[in-house]
């Protein structure tokens, strides 16, 4: 193995996975550095979580080939286990379990001796602010703060590599920026996660982002390079009537998308339309009658979103 190899905890050449006729994940080539938090985004049903479960192991993939941490999956899925940790949108705490109880039982799972249990445990309690609570039933904590137990629980075993699906969709904002510091702590003391996730400012804390299309990747770089790759492709239309504008603007040919935000419109331009997608944009508006402004903004996370995953006609988004 090479240095480089070394420096690279996911490898994934060709992954692809059929249930029957569906291809849920189509030929996905993934390097996922060590010690990076690296994002996965994508729309309901794009193969987010298919393929997750088959770098965890859990799902045996058609097709490709899968090293995680240097191990082939999924053969060595059982030697892998001990060094990851999983936390899902739904992960099970036992509701009628303590604080404590819960983290003892993971513990006892994930092979611990009861001396360095009792060890880890009185450090999650600390680290993760569960002094006062230890004793609670899981079952009547907050949903931030069970999302907090539930990744103390995903981490008792110290793992190398920390797979998160989706798991902060059912918290409040607090809780989610409270639930990142964490993740940032455990990324810092050189744990590599990645992180399925629907928010675009959540996408934006990753080192690294791969955007999944109906089981194609789509997209994969750093937030800065996938947005600068939109630059002068993105239009600010400030109207009299946004919303009259908006819909005038998304016929406009060469026009990905069209979003209303307040009281202005911002516009996706394909890329073969850079040239000329402003002027028709403008001509457009004046032939309706629509006073408006039309300036180059700059890209964000959301327009790569949309550039990566918009196949069809362009689309008015509310």
């Amino acid at each position: 193995m090479t240095e480089a190899d070394a420096q690279v905890v996911i490898r994934t050449r060709g992954l692809t996975k059929r249930f029957g006729d569906l291809v849920a994940v189509d030929a996905v080539d993934l390097d996922v550095p060590r010690g990076h938090v690296y994002g996965f985004l994508g729309p309901n049903g794009s193969g987010k979580s298919t393929t997750i479960r088959m770098l965890c192991g859990l799902l045996t993939p058609s097709a490709g080939n899968v090293r995680v941490l240097g191990l082939d999956i999924p053969r060595e899925a059982e030697a892998l286990r001990l060094r990851i940790g999983y936390m899902t949108q739904r992960f099970s705490l036992f509701e009628d379990l303590t604080v404590h109880e819960n983290l003892e039982f993971m513990a006892t799972v994930q092979g611990l001796s009861r001396h360095d249990a009792r060890r880890r445990i009185d450090e999650l309690l600390q680290q993760y602010h569960f002094q006062d609570r230890s004793r609670q039933l899981a079952g009547t904590m907050s949903g931030g703060q069970k999302q907090r137990l539930a990744l103390a629980c995903s981490v008792v075993h110290r793992p190398e590599l920390l797979f998160l699906d989706e798991p902060t969709s059912a918290v409040d904002p607090e809780s989610r920026r409270d639930f990142w510091e964490k993740l940032f702590e455990l990324a810092d003391a050189g744990t590599t996660l990645l992180v399925s996730t629907h928010y675009m400012d959540e996408a934006e804390r990753c080192h690294r982002l791969a955007i999944l299309d109906r089981g194609v990747l789509v997209a994969d770089g750093t937030p800065a390079t996938l947005t600068a790759a939109l630059e002068a492709r993105v239009l600010r239309v400030d109207a009299d009537q946004p919303r009259r504008a908006q819909q005038v603007v998304v016929g406009v040919p060469g026009v990905v998308s069209a979003a209303q935000i307040g009281n202005t419109v911002r516009v996706l331009l394909a890329g073969a339309a850079v040239g000329e997608g402003a002027a028709r944009v403008r001509d457009a508006l004046h032939g309706e009658g629509v006073r408006a402004n039309v300036t180059s903004t700059e890209p964000n996370l959301e327009d790569v979103f949309v550039a990566s995953t918009q196949r069809g006609p362009a689309r008015e988004v509310a």
